[in-house]
């Protein structure tokens, strides 16, 4: 008996040896103990409590899988199931109600639990969204022109379709501060101008940026100087038919002379190169027959009385002799009708062939008869210079 009592123990031992060991298992696999599986019957909505699951699956009521009664249990019960819960299948539930208060805890102050932030302090908030207003207070940035809607045109483009050379080389004309805008150079690229408003001068010429037209035309002899004739006669009209824009000369000339005339769209630099008050002046070459007497210049400069009142010329000087036949040249800033034939004839000179071989700074040159030429961008430039524009 005794033998087999020794055996029952060393039976008994051996089967605690063998449990403490397949515990010290669970324990490093994180399961708890079986007999550590509490359940909280304490909560009403968390597992275990009433009309809810425990956490092996049991039926609702709170009682146990074993059979255990359905009433709760003691007081201590509940704690000792809130203790052991960490183990349970599936996890901690931090989100569940344990008792009429807040989650988790006693009513009106918050719990830490597993997996949750700890707290902030108001202070924090308050900062951080004194923060956030002030980020987004900070006044607007406002975008350089290049990004949004921009008024006028670059500089450098006017000048290139104003006919100035390139891009490039306008830039460089900027560069060298030889372009100035309503009387001020300018000393950066990227000006942006108004080509309908703003005066673009380079090197003191004024730019004819705007839609304008400027032509010189060598008017042959038995051309009338008018757009139309309504007696089917050759006029200065005929010369500009394909043009898109209407244009009008500048001035006249008589019917058998020759020589330059204008044409343009720019009504008022019209009306300033006509205006005695401009006194922009003209240049003829005028065959005659001699013998000259010396003092015919002057006479010519001092003033010749015509029916219309004196005439006085600016300049004279002859310009070849061959024999009797002379060719002289008469400068002057009128523009009366016939005025040059009239103050030779009144001399005693009259005049066989007449030539007008410049307007002001535009020369003739060797522009053939009946030729049509646009106007340089500097020839304009001089032009309104002259006027004043």
């Amino acid at each position: 008996m005794r033998s087999s009592g020794r055996n029952n123990d060393s039976g008994r031992g051996n089967y605690r040896g063998a449990g403490n060991k397949k515990d010290e298992k669970q324990q490093r696999a994180g399961r708890p103990r079986p007999e550590e599986r509490r359940y909280d019957v304490g909560g009403t909505g968390g597992p275990g409590g009433p009309g809810g699951k425990d956490e092996r699956g049991g039926t609702k009521g709170g009682g146990t899988k074993g059979g255990g009664p359905k009433s709760g249990g003691p007081k201590s019960s509940g704690s000792r199931g809130a203790a052991a819960r960490g183990g349970a299948k599936g996890g901690p539930r931090t989100g569940a109600k344990s008792g009429p208060g807040a989650k988790g805890g006693p009513k009106g102050g918050p719990q830490r639990g597993r997996g949750q932030a700890p707290a902030r302090p108001r202070e924090y908030d308050a900062q951080v969204e004194e923060r956030n207003r002030a980020r987004h207070n900070k006044p607007q940035i406002k975008t350089p022109k290049t990004f949004g809607d921009q008024e006028g045109e670059r500089l450098q483009k006017v000048l290139a379709r104003a006919g100035m050379g390139s891009r490039r080389a306008c830039e460089e004309l900027i560069d060298q501060a030889r372009v100035e805008v309503n009387g001020q150079i300018v000393m950066e690229q990227g000006v942006r101008v108004d080509p309908e408003k703003d005066e673009i001068k380079v090197d003191g010429l004024t730019v004819a940026t705007q839609s304008y037209l400027f032509f010189a035309l060598n008017k042959p002899a038995g051309v009338v100087s008018t757009m139309e004739d309504p007696d089917g006669r050759q006029c200065l009209g005929d010369y500009v038919t394909n043009r898109e824009t209407r244009l009008f000369h500048v001035g006249r000339l008589d019917t058998e002379t020759e020589g330059i005339i204008l044409l343009t769209n720019h009504g008022e630099l019209a009306h300033r190169l006509t205006h005695p008050r401009y006194g922009v002046k003209k240049t003829y070459l005028a065959a005659i027959q001699g013998p000259l007497p010396r003092d015919l210049g002057k006479q010519l400069k001092d003033g010749i009385q015509l029916e219309d009142g004196y005439a006085r010329a600016d300049h004279f000087r002859v310009v070849e002799n061959t024999g009797k036949n002379y060719l002289v040249e008469v400068t002057l800033h009128e523009g009366r009708k016939h005025i040059v034939r009239r103050m030779l004839s009144e001399a005693g000179f009259p005049v066989d062939k007449l030539v007008r071989t410049s307007f002001g700074p535009i020369a003739l040159g060797d522009q053939k008869s009946g030729w049509l030429r646009r106007m340089t961008n500097t020839e304009v430039g001089m032009l309104m210079r002259e006027v004043e524009l």
